[in-house]
C-alpha cells in the first residue's frame, strides 16, 4: 500500500494515497476536514479551561488517528485519549501515527463506536462522534455514557436527509420532519439538537449548546452536559416546530411536541408548510464564541483565517432571531432584482432592529425586522437607486 505524510497542527502522520475520499478508501482520511479538525481543537482547549481536572476522550471513528493524535498533542491536561474504529487497517496505521508522534497517552482499540462507549461507561469527559454519514446510531451511547458535565461533539453528514432533500430517512434516523428552504441547514442542526435532546432526556440529561455550524458537506455540533429530571423537562421545553409558508415566506414557530398550530399563513392564505420537531432554544453560546476567538490566537492552524472568519460570523449572529432570510428569495417574491444586501442591512440597522449576516448562508439576514416591513425597506432602496417606483 502506497502512503505519504501530512502535517496538521503540530502532528505528522502517514495516510494511504487515494483517488478520492470516501468511505469505500483503504482508511478514511479526508482532508477537506482540517477546518473541523481545527475547529475541535480550539473548542476542547476552551471547554478544558474551565475544569479544574485532566480529561479523557473519546475520538470514535479513528481511522488513520489524525483526530486523537491531535487532541492529544495540541489541548492542554488529556490524561488519555481513546481511538476507536472498526477497521484493522486503520488500527494498524493509527498505531504507527502515534509512534510517528512519540505519543504515549493514546490508546488504539479495534472495535464498534458503541461497544467501545459502553465498555467503559463513565469514563469520558469528553465524546467525539464524527462518523461518514449519520450520527443517529451512536447517539444514545453517547448519551448513557457521557459523564455529567461532559462535552459532546457530534457531526452529521447526511445533510441531504437534514435539510429535506430525501425526506424519508430524515423521518427514519431523526424522526423528524425535515423542509427544504433557504434556511434549511439551520433546520438541519435545529433538528440534530432536539434528536440529541430527546436521547439525553431518556437518561435524565440535557445539554448547553456551546457551539453550532453548518460547513462545505456536514453539520457540527458541541454542547456540554447536565444531569437532573427538572432541568432536563425544562430543556424540553426548547423543542417544537417552525411553520413556513412558500408564498410570502412568513414563518411561525411552536413550540411543544404536539402544539396546536394553524393550516394557513396569517399573511396570505397560502398553505403552511411545516418542519419538526426541532431545537428551538439557542444553537451557540456568544460568549463561549468569543473566548474561543480569543483562544485561536494561542494556537498553531493551518486554517486560522477560515476559522476565524466562521467564529466571527457565528458570533454576531448567535443571540440573532430563529431562521433568516435570504434576499434574493424575498426579491423574486417581489418580482424585483436584488439590492445590494449591504445597503440593506444599513438600512434595517439605522431602523434599530437587529441584524446580522449568517454563515448559513452568503445571501442570508437574520434580523427581528418584521416580513412586511423588511420587503418594504428592500423595495425603498431598489426605487432609491433606480430612481423610479419598481
Amino acid at each position: 500500500m502506497d502512503t505519504h505524510y501530512i502535517e496538521e497542527g503540530l502532528v505528522k502522520i502517514e495516510v494511504p494515497d487515494f483517488e478520492k475520499v470516501s468511505a469505500k478508501a483503504p482508511v478514511f482520511y479526508n482532508p477537506v476536514m482540517e477546518l473541523n479538525r481545527d475547529i475541535s481543537v480550539v473548542v476542547l482547549n476552551q471547554y478544558r479551561k474551565t475544569l479544574d481536572h485532566d480529561v479523557v476522550i473519546f475520538d470514535a471513528f479513528g481511522g488513520t488517528g489524525i483526530r486523537g493524535a491531535r487532541y492529544s498533542k495540541e489541548i492542554d491536561g488529556v490524561e488519555k485519549v481513546l481511538v476507536g474504529d472498526v477497521n484493522p487497517l486503520a488500527i494498524e496505521i493509527a498505531k504507527k501515527n502515534m509512534d510517528l508522534n512519540e505519543i504515549s497517552n493514546v490508546e488504539v482499540e479495534k472495535n464498534d463506536a458503541n461497544v467501545l462507549l459502553q465498555s467503559n461507561k463513565g469514563l469520558f469527559d469528553i465524546i467525539d462522534i464524527d462518523p461518514f454519514g449519520t450520527p443517529s446510531m451512536f447517539t444514545q451511547s453517547t448519551a448513557i455514557n457521557i459523564r455529567p458535565g461532559g462535552l459532546i461533539c457530534i457531526s452529521a453528514t447526511d445533510t441531504s436527509a437534514l435539510c429535506g432533500t430525501y425526506h424519508d430517512p430524515c423521518l427514519r434516523k431523526y424522526g423528524a420532519q425535515p423542509l427544504k428552504t433557504e434556511y434549511c441547514h439551520e433546520n438541519g442542526i435545529r433538528i440534530l439538537l432536539a434528536f440529541i435532546a430527546r436521547n439525553l432526556a431518556v437518561n435524565q440529561k440535557y445539554m448547553h449548546v456551546l457551539f453550532s455550524h453548518s460547513t462545505e458537506h456536514y453539520m457540527r455540533i458541541y454542547a456540554t452536559i447536565k444531569r437532573g429530571g427538572k432541568k432536563t423537562n425544562e430543556s424540553l421545553n426548547n423543542i417544537g416546530f417552525i411553520a413556513h409558508c412558500p408564498n410570502c415566506l412568513h414563518r411561525d414557530t411552536f413550540h411543544g411536541f404536539v402544539p396546536k398550530m394553524p393550516t394557513e399563513c396569517p399573511d396570505c392564505g397560502e398553505k403552511y408548510l411545516f418542519a419538526g420537531p426541532l431545537w428551538l432554544g439557542n444553537i451557540s453560546d456568544k460568549e463561549f464564541i468569543k473566548n474561543m476567538i480569543e483562544t485561536t490566537d494561542e494556537l498553531k492552524l493551518n486554517k486560522k483565517e477560515e476559522l476565524l472568519k466562521l467564529f466571527n460570523q457565528c458570533y454576531e449572529e448567535a443571540e440573532g432571531p430563529i431562521t433568516f432570510y435570504d434576499i434574493h428569495k424575498i426579491c423574486k417574491t417581489l418580482k424585483i432584482s436584488s439590492p445590494k444586501i449591504n445597503d440593506v442591512i444599513d438600512e434595517i440597522r439605522n431602523r434599530g432592529y437587529f441584524i446580522s449576516r449568517t454563515h448559513f448562508k452568503l445571501t442570508g439576514m437574520r434580523t427581528d425586522m418584521p416580513l412586511d416591513e423588511l420587503k418594504e425597506v428592500i423595495v425603498k432602496i431598489k426605487e432609491e437607486k433606480l430612481g423610479v417606483d419598481v
